[in-house]
C-alpha cells in the first residue's frame, strides 16, 4: 500500500476553495488560489477536449456554470477559452494552467471525467504530470480508470470513488457492484471517496477496518463535519467559513 498521509486526515476543497457568493467560481483560479492560501489539499476534475487539451471543469454540459448548451468534450479550447464562470470574470482553465499555478504549494486530488473508455485522457494528462514535482493521487467513479493506472503508473496513489447511486439509472447489478466497491481486488485503490450522506455502510467500514483510507465527499456543514470525522480519514468540503474558519 502506497504512502497517502499527504492526503489523509485532510481538508480536501473540493472544485477548489470557492464560494459563489464571494464571487468565487467552483474550479476558478481564484478558487484555487484561495485554497492553496488554506494551505487546503484542493480537488479538480478533468475532461478531454476534442481538439486534445484537458480542461478543468466538472460537468459533461456546460450550460449549468457558463449558460451555453453544449457537451464540454464536443469543444475545443478556443471555442470555450473566452466563456465567463458564472458571469463572473473567471474563465475554464486548462489543466496545465493549473498545474503551473499550483507548482506543489499543496497535494491535488485529480478526478478523470469521461464519456469515451478509460486511457486516452489519463495518458495525456500523464504527459504534462510527468515532469510535475508537486504531490498528486488520482481517482474516478469508473473502475477502468482506476485499473489503467494500476497497470500504468502503479506509483500513482489512486481511488475509487463511490455512492450509493439511489438516483442513477443503471441496471441493478452495475449499481450493486458499484456501490459495495466489489471490484476492489480488480483495481486495488489506495484510497475510497465515498459520499457522506451514503454512509455508514458496512462494506466501507470493513474495508476501512483493514486499513483502507476512506475520504467522505461531500461535506458542506459542520454537521457533516463532524460525522465524517467518525467514519472517515479526510474530508471533502465546501463552504469552510461557515464551520471551519469563522
Amino acid at each position: 500500500m502506497k504512502n497517502i498521509d499527504f492526503i489523509k486526515n485532510k481538508i480536501i476543497a473540493h472544485r477548489g476553495y470557492h464560494d459563489i457568493e464571494k464571487g468565487i467560481p467552483e474550479n476558478s483560479i481564484t478558487a484555487f488560489k484561495r485554497a492553496i492560501d488554506f494551505e487546503y489539499v484542493i480537488e479538480i476534475d478533468l475532461h478531454l477536449l476534442k481538439d486534445g487539451n484537458i480542461v478543468v471543469f466538472h460537468d459533461d454540459n456546460l450550460e449549468r456554470l457558463t449558460g451555453v448548451s453544449k457537451n464540454i468534450k464536443d469543444c475545443t479550447y478556443e471555442e470555450i477559452k473566452n466563456l465567463k464562470l458564472e458571469n463572473i470574470d473567471e474563465h475554464i482553465p486548462l489543466f496545465k494552467e493549473v498545474l503551473e499555478l499550483v507548482n506543489g504549494r499543496v497535494p491535488l486530488l485529480i478526478e478523470y471525467k469521461y464519456d469515451n473508455k478509460p486511457g486516452l485522457l489519463e495518458e495525456k494528462s500523464m504527459i504534462l504530470l510527468k515532469d510535475y514535482k508537486g504531490k498528486y493521487a488520482v481517482q474516478s467513479f469508473n473502475p477502468k480508470s482506476v485499473k489503467w493506472f494500476k497497470d500504468n503508473y502503479k506509483d500513482i496513489p489512486r481511488g475509487q470513488l463511490a455512492s450509493s447511486f439511489a438516483n442513477e439509472k443503471m441496471c441493478f447489478i452495475k449499481k450493486l457492484i458499484l456501490k459495495n466497491v466489489l471490484l476492489f481486488s480488480y483495481n486495488k485503490p489506495d484510497f475510497v471517496s465515498y459520499a457522506i450522506k451514503d454512509l455508514p455502510n458496512s462494506r466501507i467500514g470493513k474495508l476501512r477496518k483493514k486499513g483502507i483510507c476512506i475520504f467522505g465527499w461531500t461535506i458542506r456543514d459542520k454537521e457533516a463535519f463532524d460525522f465524517a470525522k467518525k467514519y472517515c480519514d479526510s474530508s471533502v468540503c465546501e463552504y469552510m467559513d461557515k464551520y471551519i474558519n469563522n
